[in-house]
């Protein structure tokens, strides 16, 4: 089992809840330090990547076939910078999301596919399972470059689901919403911790990390015939991403 972006958020939740369900895992992600006290934490493997560069994605790649079967890939890896509208969006910013949210899940993917191949042979079947976005389903305002980047990464896995049409592998997305984490917003906002806190304030119950590693672990621990092709998460205070309730739940009576 491979995570991807499993220095923090959904990624280490994730490492963490398939770790406690018995699962081998190997985390991977740019920041060392971080996969360091994920390892001492859960015992699971990690190796430091920037999945944006294909020879280090290479590198992962050679290392997982010297240490074992690959049954299951999970893309957790991506990110939003900025805010702006389309007009005003800087183009460097959508090409830093393109890069991290669709090209290296296609490094990845391409990479490991054979890998997750040979897996399925003596295993039955493999996974890929990849976490996009209600931003890749529906557009809002300032969300130009992120919508444009999840939205491809939708495409991306449908198109695979069918190219391997046939053969004994899942593909899986999961697009969640609104998730409380501690880095998502505050990476968005360039670390800008007031703009990052007021995405989330006076909203009951956001989603968080192990919200959605609990849908993760759920999707790849179904018997091998079942494909959850599509899995939406939001918290019910949200109803797109564009329409957040602020404030408590209350029936209308």
């Amino acid at each position: 089992m491979v995570v991807t972006g499993a220095s923090s958020g959904i990624g280490a939740a994730t490492v963490r809840l398939f770790r406690q369900r018995g699962w081998d895992v190997v985390g991977v992600a740019r920041r060392t330090d971080r996969l360091e006290a994920l390892a001492a934490e859960t015992g699971a493997d990690v190796f430091t990547a920037d999945l944006t560069d294909q020879q280090q994605v290479d590198a992962l790649r050679d290392h997982l076939r010297s240490t074992g079967a690959v049954h299951a890939l999970v893309n957790n890896a991506g990110g939003a910078f900025g805010l702006a509208s389309v007009e005003d969006g800087d183009p460097d910013d959508w090409a830093r999301m393109y890069d991290v949210n669709v090209i290296a899940v296609k490094r990845v993917t391409s990479a490991l596919l054979p890998l997750l191949r040979s897996a399925a042979v003596d295993g039955g079947h493999a996974d890929i399972l990849t976490v996009t976005s209600i931003a890749g389903h529906i557009a809002y305002e300032g969300g130009g470059g992120y919508n444009a980047a999840k939205f491809a990464a939708h495409a991306m896995v449908g198109v695979l689901r069918l190219e391997l049409a046939g053969e004994p592998i899942r593909v899986i997305e999961v697009a969640p919403g609104m998730v409380k984490t501690d880095e998502f917003s505050l990476v968005r906002f360039a670390g800008d911790q007031s703009r990052a806190d007021a995405v989330y304030a006076n909203v009951p119950n956001p989603l968080y990390a192990e919200d959605i590693a609990e849908s993760i672990v759920h999707a790849l621990e179904l018997p091998g015939h079942v494909n959850l092709d599509l899995v939406t998460i939001k918290p019910v205070a949200q109803a797109a991403p564009h329409k957040v309730i602020r404030g408590e739940l209350a029936p209308k009576l």
